[in-house]
């Protein structure tokens, strides 16, 4: 037989460290962000539906004790305590589970040793970034919607619905809120090296900010200490629920324009801080 007389094309490899994909894998930051968005929605009953548990339990407990017609000043309005309490429960569920996903997916890579399965892939510090803080946004506003649904069902069959005022700072504000922790939490999931470590951070930091942030009473008050707002001046979280109980009841204790800005500068900062880490590969590469 005749051999073949055209020469075969040389395929030559791609030097290492060179992506020929372009300036974005988008085939990788998009699996990525399925993986994480796909690993909560696996066990939705226990990461999506099991927050709205916790939460109606503190709306009816905190109803049931001081009353649902009980009032509150806010910029010398009264406000009624059932239309107070609400979006601080939300914003709250939405924190809560923002920082939950993305520290427990590198915790649990870290712990098992699976986190090479991330750390192997083609994916800049950027693309890790978007794929883990984008994930846990997600949850954070899957469980802050399916929350508010819950309250807003309840609240319409008990004591009338939730009032809305400006949509807008509603979206902007929850999206703030999950970005900024979902950041915070691979922060600490990079930084945490068992489970304990990672609880640490959960009891005592998390868990006081987002209490003594305003969510279950105003920070001005009569009747609150001065230092209660002046300490409130330092915290976070105080901007993210104080903004977005403005966007349900049209009133706030902070200006709401200081309020959206400090909150998206603190975003931008939590995810800068989070792109440094995954490019330093903090406690992620041996």
């Amino acid at each position: 037989m005749a051999r073949d007389s055209h020469p075969t094309a040389k395929v030559e490899a791609p030097a290492f460290g060179e992506r020929r994909f372009g300036p974005v894998n988008w085939l990788g930051l998009w699996t990525l962000f399925k993986k994480e968005v796909m690993r909560y929605l696996k066990v939705a009953a226990q990461t999506v539906f099991a927050p709205i548990i916790t939460t109606m339990l503190y709306l009816t407990v905190f109803l049931v004790a001081f009353g649902a017609g009980r009032e509150t000043e806010m910029e010398g309005q009264l406000i009624a305590f059932a239309a107070f309490l609400p979006p601080g429960l939300i914003m709250m569920a939405v924190l809560s589970n923002a920082f939950q996903n993305a520290s427990s997916s590198l915790i649990i890579g870290k712990v098992q040793g699976s986190v090479v399965d991330v750390l192997m892939p083609p994916l800049s510090a950027a693309e890790l970034t978007v794929a883990f803080v984008m994930g846990a946004a997600v949850r954070g506003l899957m469980v802050g919607l399916v929350t508010a649904f819950t309250i807003g069902i309840f609240m319409a069959l008990t004591g009338g619905p939730i009032p809305i005022h400006n949509v807008a700072a509603i979206l902007y504000f929850a999206l703030c809120a999950s970005i900024m922790l979902g950041a915070i939490g691979a922060i600490a999931g990079m930084w945490a090296e068992k489970f304990d470590q990672l609880a640490l951070i959960t009891n005592f930091v998390i868990t006081p900010l987002t209490f003594l942030s305003g969510t279950f009473y105003s920070v001005k008050r009569e009747g609150i200490p001065a230092w209660v707002a002046d300490i409130s001046a330092f915290n976070p979280l105080f901007y993210l629920i104080d903004g977005f109980r403005y966007g349900f009841i049209g009133v706030s204790d902070a200006p709401v324009s200081r309020g959206a800005v400090i909150s998206l500068a603190l975003s931008a900062a939590a995810c800068g801080v989070t792109y440094v880490l995954f490019k330093r590969g903090y406690k992620l590469k041996a």
